[in-house]
């Protein structure tokens, strides 16, 4: 694992608008261990890998490599269902209008 999957942590965390500290927080751990996987100074387990998937509204496939950008609706589609209790109304909304509003 180790740099790469570091690497897609930081990029998810600064897609997010985030901070290491703020990531660490949500998900139960320090700051210095998501500064050790983000080096990768140490390799999360899986069921780490899935909380911080999880935190960046991601997906553990993206975070491991095995998933690439290209658009994917199953993997679309797992991302919204997993993510949508955590949505407030505000980002629901907006994700309905970028899903169906006119561009």
């Amino acid at each position: 694992m180790g740099k790469e999957l570091g690497q897609r942590i930081l990029s998810a965390i600064r897609i997010r608008g985030i901070s290491q500290k703020e990531l660490a927080a949500t998900i139960g751990v320090t700051e210095g261990v998501i500064s050790r996987y983000v080096s990768g100074e140490r390799d999360p387990k899986p069921e780490m890998i899935a909380n911080i998937a999880t935190a960046l509204h991601t997906t553990s496939d993206y975070l491991l490599g095995i998933e690439k950008d290209d658009f994917d609706y199953p993997r679309v589609r797992r991302l919204i269902a997993r993510n949508a209790s955590s949505m407030t109304e505000l980002e629901k909304k907006e994700l309905i209008n970028a899903l169906f509003g006119e561009e």
